[in-house]
């Protein structure tokens, strides 16, 4: 069987729940990644009620829909970055611009969310971490490795506690490999692995929109990390479209912008090749969902998320279980 596609609900935390469900199943979709903000799920009422999240399912039932991830990428984003202002608006209004309580809060949410994910049938959190150690990605003035070693052991001091929680409750900590993140590119990941010691509750959601840009090969990632893949996402991106006027990192230009050297497509209208993507995740054993994270400043999303449910259905295809030339003998 064909895998089961998803979509990411995240971008469509300005609908209720029931409107997205609504929504997506009318599209075509076999279910949702549900976020963790919004009215799409609350957390603290998922892990204390059990009828809480048989509501949650019903809705999802009612409409076809099943679900096979939680989304908790904005309060994971808390847990090891250098907070700011721009951290503010995901948390609640009475600690906002107390970057201390922030963190705590973000630390004991992210420690709720494998009850709430069991609670709603789910073993997999798509998720952030955040990284201390960011803003020393150009090396000038001279960054040491003291330094960012130091970042990687602040991480897993913060991480390991929260990985221990996931892991009491069968649950997988799924990092997007990101931009901003501890984990942005291959090396990185595999640092971020050591770090904390190959910690079996932690592994990665996959998303090659965020690694074509910067240059990385996202096939060898997949190979690279066979047996820590836990999810994906299917997100498409352009790169060298611009006009020469911004470069890779982005120029403080905001999306949709012209000039950019790269930008989030909808599926199918970029450069990622998601045929090769497909032939490797058969080659892993991969058969979770293949969940849509749409966004594309571009194009009105209603048309995106129904184009991409179908572009996704239209390139992913099972392995073979048989050897084609096996029938060539007597």
């Amino acid at each position: 069987m064909a895998r089961k596609v998803t979509i990411v609900t995240g971008q469509w935390a300005d609908m209720t729940f029931e409107d997205v469900c609504k929504t997506m199943s009318g599209f075509g979709y076999d279910g949702l990644e549900i976020a963790t903000w919004g009215d799409h799920l609350d957390v603290e009422k998922a892990a204390k009620s059990k009828a809480y999240c048989e509501d949650r399912l019903e809705i999802l039932n009612r409409y076809g829909l099943g679900t096979w991830a939680l989304q908790a990428h904005l309060s994971g984003q808390l847990l090891c970055d250098n907070l700011d202002e721009r951290h503010n608006a995901w948390v609640p209004e009475k600690i906002r611009g107390d970057y201390k309580a922030m963190r705590q809060w973000a630390i004991k949410f992210q420690k709720l969310i494998p009850k709430a994910a069991r609670n709603m049938g789910v073993d997999i959190v798509t998720n952030f971490t955040g990284s201390p150690i960011w803003q020393y990605l150009y090396s000038f003035p001279p960054v040491t490795q003291s330094m960012i070693e130091a970042g990687y052991r602040q991480v897993a001091k913060t991480m390991k506690p929260i990985l221990d929680v996931f892991a009491d409750y069968g649950v997988k900590f799924a990092l997007e490999v990101h931009p901003t993140e501890i984990a942005f590119d291959i090396a990185s990941a595999e640092r971020t692995l050591d770090a904390l010691d190959g910690h079996p509750a932690f592994g990665f959601n996959y998303d090659p929109s965020h690694l074509g840009y910067q240059g990385v090969d996202y096939i060898k990632f997949i190979r690279t990390f066979k047996d820590r893949i836990f999810h994906v996402h299917m997100k498409d991106a352009w790169w060298g479209h611009g006009d020469g006027t911004v470069g890779v990192f982005g120029g403080h230009t905001e999306f949709a912008d012209p000039r950019r050297y790269w930008d989030f497509r909808s599926l199918g209208h970029g450069d990622i090749n998601f045929e090769e993507i497909i032939v490797a995740l058969n080659d892993i054993g991969y058969q979770g969902p293949l969940s849509v994270e749409w966004e594309d400043s571009r194009m009105d999303r209603l048309h995106g998320a129904q184009e991409a449910c179908d572009f996704v259905r239209g390139v992913d295809f099972k392995p073979s279980n048989i050897a084609f030339d096996g029938q060539f003998g007597n």
